[in-house]
Order: C-alpha cells, then sequence, then structure tokens
C-alpha cells in the first residue's frame, strides 16, 4: 500500500509536573498507514485515545514521541508552536458536535470556511446546493440550525467540512449522538458524498457494526497505551447499501473478530 498519511512510532503522554510521577501513556508505538482515496475506520475501548490521535494528526495537539507523514512531508509534532492546525486546509476535522453557528443559515454555515479564506465563488456557491441535495437538504437552505434536525445538523457539519475540499477528513464519532434511524441514514448520507468525491477518511467509532459498514479497513485499538490490536480488510463490495451489510454472509465472523480484539 503507498501510504498517503503514514503514522510512525506515535506516543503521547502528558508533562510531568513538579513532585508527581510520570503520567501513563496515551499512546505508544503507534503506526498505520492510511492509503489516498481509502475509508479508514478505527475502533477501541473507551480511553483509548482515539480522538488524541485524530488531534495530533489534525495538528491541533502535539506528540511526545514519532512522526506523521502526510504525502510524502513529515509534519513537526513535538512543538506546540511549530503546528499548522489543519495543515493549510489540507485536513477537514468533523467532530462529535455539529459546531453550527446559530445565528447563520444552513447554506451560511456551509459556506463559512470561505469566508474566512477569502470569499465566496458562484461556482462554490452551486457546489455547496448540490452537496446539499445530494444529503435531501434542498429546500432547507435557508433554515437557522434551531429549524434543522438532528440529522440534518449533522450532513450540514459534515458538507460544510466536504465543501472546501480537503483531501484528508478525520471523523471523530460523527454520528454517536442520534438515534439509530438517523444514524443509518447519515451513514448512507456520508458514503453518496464519499463516493461523489473519494476523499481520504479516518473515521472513530465505537460502533463495530457501523466501522464495517463504512469501511474499507479497520484497525482495532488496545487500551492505553494504544497500540494497534489488529486489523482487518472489509471486501463488502461498493457501493453499499447500509441496510443490507450486516445480513451478508461474511458479516458476522467479521464482527465476531473485530469484538474479540477490542478489550
Amino acid at each position: 500500500m503507498t501510504a498517503f498519511l503514514d503514522v510512525r512510532g506515535l506516543a503521547k503522554r502528558f508533562p510531568q509536573r513538579a513532585g508527581r510521577p510520570p503520567s501513563p501513556w496515551i499512546l505508544k508505538d503507534l503506526s498505520f498507514q492510511v492509503a489516498d482515496g481509502e475509508f479508514l475506520t478505527i475502533v477501541g475501548p473507551s480511553g483509548s485515545g482515539k480522538t488524541t490521535l485524530l488531534n495530533i494528526i489534525a495538528q491541533t495537539d502535539t506528540a511526545t514521541e514519532g512522526e506523521i507523514a502526510f504525502d510524502g512531508k513529515v509534519s513537526a509534532l513535538g512543538d506546540a508552536r511549530k503546528l499548522s492546525p489543519g495543515l493549510n486546509r489540507r485536513i477537514g476535522y468533523v467532530t462529535q458536535e455539529d459546531n453550527l453557528l446559530p445565528w447563520r443559515t444552513a447554506i451560511d454555515n456551509v459556506l463559512f470556511p470561505f469566508e474566512i479564506i477569502g470569499g465566496i465563488s458562484e461556482k462554490v456557491r452551486e457546489h455547496a446546493r448540490a452537496l446539499m441535495a445530494a444529503v435531501g437538504l434542498t429546500g432547507f437552505e435557508t433554515h437557522f440550525p434551531h429549524e434543522l434536525s438532528g440529522g440534518m445538523r449533522k450532513r450540514c457539519s459534515l458538507i460544510r467540512t466536504l465543501v472546501y475540499d480537503p483531501p484528508v477528513i478525520l471523523m471523530d464519532e460523527p454520528f454517536g449522538a442520534v438515534d439509530a434511524q438517523t444514524r443509518m441514514q447519515l451513514q448512507e448520507d456520508l458514503l453518496t458524498l464519499w463516493n461523489m468525491g473519494r476523499k481520504t477518511i479516518v473515521f472513530v467509532t465505537h460502533d463495530i457494526g457501523e466501522a464495517i459498514a463504512l469501511g474499507d479497513r479497520t484497525l482495532v485499538l488496545t487500551k492505553a497505551p494504544t497500540r494497534v490490536a489488529g486489523e482487518h480488510r472489509i471486501d463488502i463490495p461498493r457501493p453499499r447499501d447500509v441496510k443490507d451489510v450486516y445480513a451478508l454472509p461474511g458479516f458476522p465472523a467479521l464482527y465476531e473478530a473485530i469484538r474479540a480484539q477490542v478489550q
């Protein structure tokens, strides 16, 4: 596999405070690669440092040891003053919260990144509307966040990241706070949007079924200090219907293999 994102020997712990023993390692000797256009899902027990890992990749947090190469270029990770959050808009980050601005309409929230980076062209506006249409948000462009359902707000948050076209998107349990039916629809919407652009996605989830339904490959992480406990190739053909994935013959065995490693 040719690595587009290459995590090498990553380790993280917080600095020792005066009069206290050294803090425990959160991550230690963590290494893996992600190919260009791959949809990688990551599962692991609570407290295994999954969010910390994404924060380090996004350069919103430092690492104690190790390095990350992005498209062949190694990033400086040890000094907070040298971090470049989002790597100059090359890494998008979708968090657990939608973080929509309540005083802006749906379309204005989606287009907000372009106001920051220098303006909104008609081509950009058309692209944003096309993405919104792809996930059923046509007609809701001028609604404010409080007028949208939780699922609609999640779609706006996702499109706000996709619209400025970062080659890598990190997703930290983005669908964890919605009901099961909405979650399945959001999974379908994400796959629809991913098929339109084939971004490189690193998707963290506690849900093994979700990891299988969405990913090309799943990594299983250990408890802290976190390492890779296992790697599972998901050979379910694309395009996928999320509702049908759970009934496929190979699904139960793959689910159990991953579950056995999540400790």
